[in-house]
Order: structure tokens, then C-alpha cells, then sequence
């Protein structure tokens, strides 16, 4: 893999998780972070940990990705501070709700505006400045996003987005030496699912979902690619996801 030292990467979600986790792998071989969530208290204490731990710069940035002038803000913040960018790592990202007949118009609006619109914000606003460095733009996508999952459609559809999104961006921007990727997990042991219930991290116990360490080096992976190769789409699923179809 490419050397990332030096390098400046956004990743969004940052607070927890899998983006706290890919701040980790990729500050341990010497990338500079810009970390981008609304929990800011939490991003200060990551940030803190990164710079001392590592030895590299690590910037916290509260963002809300749903609010296209903040996602504006936060990317010049990162040209500001290190004179480039070289990746970004769209994570952020919610489930809410289940059942169609169910799901409120908030539940709704909120999954579409983190998973799909941010998503869109950060890129947007990425890529010109990931021209300057041929960089790489890494979504973490979903199992959801690839078969049907009848337990949150909605959801589901948000990751089919991101997956389309990603594939036919790469195609449009191959040619300028921007690398796509998109990264597939199913479940991994996260916060995720907190919001009306038991956390995955709380459903599952070690060595029964994937671990969100396992996601970051698959992230990492995406971003030290050769300048003439990327990751179009890696699946890391549980061994026995398939047995439960």
C-alpha cells in the first residue's frame, strides 16, 4: 500500500464507531485527521488521544452533514489547516424506524438527509481540492445496500443510493486520477441501532459481528492504493451472515 504519512483525510461520523476507529488506523501510519461529527466533546477527546498517541496533527470539526454550509466549512477548514486533501471518508450515517406503514416523516427525512445528502454535501465539496492530489473518497456502504433488507427498507435504500452514487461518480471522475471506493460491512459492533434500542456493540458479543477495527483497515486498504488502481467495492461480511438468509 501507498504511504498515507503527511497525508490530510476527512472522516465523517468521527465521534464513535467505525470512524473513530479509521481515525486510529489511519493516525498510527502517520496521516493527519480532520475529524467531523456533532459530538464535539467527543471529537476533542479523539483528537487529543490521536495527536499524543500518534504524533500526528488531528483537527475536530463539529459538523452537521445534513447542513450543506457546515459540510463547506468543514472541508475548507481542512485545506486551511494543511494546504490540501487527500482523502475523504464518508461514514456518517443513521438507522431509525423499520416497518414502512410505521416510520414518521422525521424518521424519514433524518435517514435520507445524514446517509444520502450528506454523503452528496462532503463529496461535493471534496473533490476539486482531491483533483489537486488524486485522492480517494471511501464510502462505507451496507450488506443493506446490496440485498433486500424487509427489517428497514428505508434504510436499505439509502445504501442502494450511496452504492449508485459511488460507482457512476468513479466513472465520472476516474480520469481525473480520483479514486472511488465503497466499503460493505454487515453488522458491526457500534452504537449503531442505539437510538430505539439495544446498540449492536450491546446485541452482539465479541467474535459475533465485526469489529469496527476490521472496517477501518479495510478503509485503509482504499487509501493506499497505487495511483492507477483503487478499491471499487469491498464486502467484509460476518462468516455466517449468509446461513440467516
Amino acid at each position: 500500500m501507498e504511504d498515507i504519512e503527511g497525508d490530510a483525510v476527512v472522516v465523517t461520523g468521527a465521534s464513535s464507531g467505525i470512524g473513530g476507529a479509521t481515525a486510529r488506523v489511519l493516525a498510527a501510519d502517520g496521516a493527519n485527521l480532520v475529524l467531523a461529527a456533532r459530538r464535539e466533546d467527543r471529537l476533542e477527546e479523539l483528537a487529543d488521544e490521536l495527536e499524543s498517541e500518534y504524533d500526528v496533527q488531528a483537527l475536530p470539526v463539529s459538523t452537521d452533514v445534513t447542513e450543506r454550509e457546515q459540510v463547506d466549512d468543514l472541508v475548507e477548514a481542512t485545506v486551511g489547516e494543511f494546504g490540501r486533501l487527500d482523502g475523504l471518508v464518508n461514514n456518517a450515517g443513521v438507522g431509525l424506524g423499520g416497518e414502512v406503514a410505521e416510520l414518521t416523516d422525521e424518521e424519514y427525512h433524518t435517514m435520507m438527509d445524514v446517509n444520502v445528502d450528506g454523503a452528496f454535501y462532503a463529496t461535493r465539496a471534496a473533490l476539486p481540492h482531491l483533483r489537486e492530489t488524486e485522492g480517494t473518497v471511501v464510502f462505507i456502504g451496507s450488506f443493506a445496500g446490496q440485498y433486500p433488507r424487509p427489517g428497514n427498507p428505508v434504510y436499505a435504500a439509502t445504501k442502494w443510493y450511496v452504492r449508485g452514487f459511488a460507482h457512476s461518480l468513479a466513472g465520472q471522475v476516474g480520469d481525473d486520477g480520483i479514486a472511488v471506493s465503497v466499503v460493505n460491512p454487515t453488522e458491526v459492533r457500534t452504537e449503531f441501532g442505539s437510538e430505539q434500542g439495544d446498540a449492536f456493540e450491546e446485541q452482539y458479543g465479541p467474535d459475533e459481528a465485526t469489529e469496527p477495527e476490521a472496517i477501518a483497515d479495510a478503509v485503509r486498504f482504499s487509501l493506499g492504493q497505487a495511483g492507477t488502481d483503487a478499491v471499487n467495492e469491498l464486502d467484509l461480511y460476518r462468516r455466517d451472515k449468509f446461513s440467516h438468509f
